[in-house]
């Protein structure tokens, strides 16, 4: 049976539903189940859970608890990463207040924009010192990786790691079932070919399989906004589908900051017309804490009887088709090796996976189209040079990733997205490593004292 290893077991929910996925394949009833978290209590709480569906499943793993990550990782077969570095406090809150000082608003913060740059140079070191961990100690595991900024956390780790890696996110396949609902087709009925990178990726097909053959449901898609049936909460991700002619995986507050168009601070009558929900993620951390006593409570209870539902994230039925052979296709972030034709070499890229006996096989999709190639890069420039950054420890390169950064660019001029970048830098202190600033920073308004010289 293999050994799994939890890294940030004590995100207590999402743990239990993969331990839930896991263990309901009774060739992975008996795993050895490692949670590994820095916080003594969520691990409890997990350890409680985990034991829990073990026995609503009527499986018997064995299950094992550490703070020590080396022990955690010894002799492991599979490591799923699911920390935040820093945290909703401090690091989480610096990144949304310190931008909104300078007028600059987000929703999630977590992929790109300034708080997706700033969660990368926190989180890439991590996992760099994580997987230098598992060359010692499990140098033939594969790493599921489900940590954002999903794209430069994998791109950061197929430059400077050798373990084998694949990035893991639920947009694509919880994008497809909420289209199946707009177009009221049932999800079971419709197969999809889907690309770019993690949270821009783009459904090339989206079709229905039917008695007669197959049936493009593009045109049902289109009829959904001449209908004006659009949901009040996927405006922008519409709006995009629209103009680009292809619908995007990830979710409107995600994609709003990806771009340039949907959030600025003078044009109040945008954000209420995309419907556009500001500060978001704080909002919903914010809710999570103080509902967290509560959940601790009841999943700790003795009273609390789980139930336990398959869900769709990728990661047990990696494990499963890897331990078994059983072959399955999935959606992974790999590095651009011939995948992706018009995306950089060596760029994150999501495309279809086929997982079996062999590994997981990145499936070769060639050119995307021209406008799709033509957004993504704009998000994989910021991605590039912020592993640039956290690779080389050059603060230019952050200033370089920040001025790139669509949203960003979009709102601030170049003085002030420096010095966003150092005082993000400052707040965020011990959390990043050190990043030396040159002991006289250029500013533009030096052309203008030259030019009077």
């Amino acid at each position: 049976m293999p050994t799994i290893t939890f890294i940030g077991a004590g995100s207590t929910v999402f743990a239990k539903n993969l331990l839930g996925d896991i263990l309901s394949f009774p060739e992975l009833s008996r795993s050895v189940i490692r949670l590994h978290d820095i916080d003594e209590q969520r691990l409890r709480t997990s350890t409680v859970v985990a034991q829990r569906v073990a026995a609503a499943l009527g499986a018997q793993p064995v299950i094992e608890a550490t703070t020590d990550r080396r022990q955690a990782l010894n002799g492991a077969d599979y490591v799923i990463t699911m920390f935040q570095i820093g945290g909703y406090k401090p690091s989480t809150v610096v990144d949304f207040e310190v931008p909104k000082k300078y007028g600059l608003r987000q929703t999630i913060a977590d992929t790109l924009g300034i708080g997706g740059i700033m969660r990368g140079l926190r989180t890439i070191p991590v996992l760099l010192d994580l997987c230098a961990e598992m060359e010692s100690l499990c140098p033939d595991a594969y790493l599921l990786n489900y940590v954002n900024p999903m794209a430069a956390n994998c791109w950061a780790i197929s430059r400077a790691s050798t373990i084998k890696t694949v990035g893991l996110c639920h947009s694509v396949q919880g994008t497809a079932e909420q289209i199946a609902r707009d177009v009221g087709v049932p999800i079971e009925d419709i197969h999809y070919l889907c690309a770019g990178i993690n949270h821009v990726a783009f459904y090339l097909r989206f079709e229905q399989k039917t008695a007669d053959g197959i049936r493009d449901l593009y045109p049902l898609i289109r009829q959904v906004v001449a209908d004006g049936r659009v949901p009040d909460w996927n405006r922008v991700r519409y709006d995009a589908f629209m103009r680009f002619g292809y619908f995007p995986t990830e979710s409107s507050e995600h994609f709003s900051e990806y771009v340039p168009w949907y959030i600025k601070r003078d044009r109040p009558d945008l954000i209420a017309r995309f419907n556009i929900l500001l500060d978001e993620y704080i909002t919903r951390c914010e809710n999570q804490i103080t509902a967290w006593e509560m959940i601790r409570g009841f999943l700790e209870s003795d009273e609390t009887s789980l139930a336990v539902e398959r869900t769709h994230e990728y990661g047990a039925y990696i494990i499963h088709s890897l331990e078994t052979g059983q072959p399955r296709v999935i959606y992974g972030n790999v590095a651009n090796h011939c995948l992706i034709d018009n995306l950089p070499i060596g760029a994150c890229v999501e495309v279809p996976c086929l997982v079996d006996k062999n590994g997981i096989q990145p499936t070769r999709v060639g050119a995307l189209p021209p406008q799709l190639a033509a957004l993504m890069l704009t998000n994989i420039n910021v991605q590039s040079l912020t592993v640039e950054a956290a690779l080389t420890g050059k603060r230019d390169h952050i200033y370089q990733a920040a001025l790139l950064d669509p949203h960003t660019a979009a709102e601030l001029d170049p003085d002030q997205i420096y010095d966003l970048v150092d005082d993000l830098i400052e707040a965020h202190g011990d959390w990043l490593p050190p990043y030396p600033a040159h002991e006289t920073r250029y500013r533009s308004d030096s052309l203008a004292r030259s030019s009077t010289a």
